[in-house]
């Protein structure tokens, strides 16, 4: 059974620095290209970030860019979304995803993969 399980979240002020962590298990690690989503209350879940396994091709939502990056360990089979800079619309609960073959298309959707996490609230506000 593929497992991806979050950790990390919790309640911060505007400005701060937040690391999630997202441990895989059940599945090659190596062979799962990662993304990292949010929800927020009552909207849509969006894609936050997407790298392919070479690391080659990433995808950051324009509202995060220079404040968030995703990054894989692959000596814990983890993923790992550094969040800097931290807004009050970056308040959301945040999922990894994970799928066994490149996502197609440059905006990374929900239906593009097979595995989730429950998710971690974060939330920042002042």
């Amino acid at each position: 059974e593929v497992q991806l399980v979050e950790s990390g979240g919790g309640l911060l002020q505007p400005g701060a620095s937040l690391r999630l962590s997202c441990v895989v298990s059940g599945f090659p690690f190596d062979s799962l290209y990662i993304g990292w989503f949010r929800q927020a209350p009552g909207k849509e879940r969006e894609a936050v970030s997407y790298m392919n396994i070479g690391g080659d091709i990433t995808y950051y939502k324009r509202a995060v860019r220079g404040r968030f990056t995703q990054s894989r360990d692959h000596a814990k089979n983890s993923v790992h979304l550094q969040m800097n800079n931290l807004k009050p619309e970056d308040t959301a609960v945040y999922f990894c995803a994970g799928v066994d073959r490149p996502v197609p298309r440059a905006i990374p959707l929900p239906s593009d993969f097979d595995y989730w996490g429950v998710g971690t609230q974060v939330t920042v506000s002042s």
